[in-house]
């Protein structure tokens, strides 16, 4: 990273990883958030949504991985299934790993992941700028559920929210894909429009 804050432009021609941010209207209302991560979509729950505010630290606990195409999943997931509820997608993109080790070689973004910190660059539709997944504990913390903990993490760049609440109201949010809300996609599947 150059020293204003912007991530170096790529030329070796190999697209970005993809990232997505889901609103999930399950048992508890939460965010999904996804990386791109080999060949998987590596997951955290965020229970109040990843912030734009770096004095925000946003707990996120680790999911089981998903598969690529989940990326685009918006819609009803039916009672007695895992997860049911409303999904929409909040945010998607690309995003630039952005690891590095004390001699500044490149480090692979699933090595920095197992080593419990990562920091890579957003380009999403509504999220920008560095952010860092941090593990920080292992199931001290009440929404945690006796799992994994890690904190979510806004750097304090030049796109960083500094005046007001970075998180949005998951109740009044779009979708990046179809501008409707949870509201919207749930009626939507019961009166049978699906997505």
């Amino acid at each position: 990273m150059r020293n204003d804050g912007v991530p170096r432009p790529r030329f070796d021609g190999v697209p970005r990883p993809h990232f997505v941010v889901q609103i999930h209207d399950a048992r508890r209302m939460h965010f999904d958030f996804r990386l791109e991560v080999d060949g998987v979509l590596k997951s955290w729950a965020v229970p109040r949504g990843p912030s734009e505010n770096p004095s925000d630290r946003r707990l996120a606990v680790e999911t089981e991985d998903h598969p690529l195409e989940y990326r685009e999943f918006e819609g009803v997931i039916p009672p007695g299934e895992s997860g049911s509820g409303t999904v929409i997608v909040w945010d998607q993109g690309t995003y630039e790993p952005l690891g590095h080790d004390r001699e500044g070689d490149t480090v692979p973004f699933a090595e920095s992941l197992a080593l419990g910190h990562a920091t890579f660059w957003l380009h999403g539709s509504k999220l920008h700028g560095e952010f860092a997944l941090t593990r920080f504990r292992v199931g001290d913390e009440p929404e945690s559920d006796g799992q994994e903990a890690w904190l979510l993490i806004k750097a304090n760049d030049r796109l960083a929210v500094r005046d007001r609440p970075g998180s949005p109201d998951p109740y009044h949010a779009r979708s990046a894909r179809t501008g409707r809300t949870l509201h919207q996609v749930a009626v939507a599947a019961a009166r049978g429009d699906g997505d």
